[in-house]
């Protein structure tokens, strides 16, 4: 059996190993282009969204310690790019 690294048992293909390594590595370091006009890619992390049924809201929360952060005041549209809970 060999160890590589901080003494990870390996029995499998060196090849492999070493291919996954590099393509890992490679994939980190790949360039991508910015979004055009100040925009961002993806969700906004640690924020949700939910339907207040009563006053037909939607309200954003933090995720962190629950609370209500924002209510959207101008359309009955959810908040752009904030997870929906369930």
């Amino acid at each position: 059996m060999l160890y590589f690294f901080k003494k990870i048992p390996f029995d499998g293909n060196l090849l492999n190993f070493f291919s996954i390594t590099i393509y890992k590595s490679i994939k980190n370091l790949m360039a991508t282009n910015p979004p055009k006009d100040n925009s961002r890619k993806g969700a906004v992390k640690k924020r949700s969204q939910v339907f207040n049924p009563k006053t037909k809201r939607w309200v954003k929360r933090n995720k962190d310690n629950g609370q209500f952060m924002d209510v959207k005041q101008s359309d009955n549209k959810p908040f752009k790019g904030v997870r929906k809970e369930k």
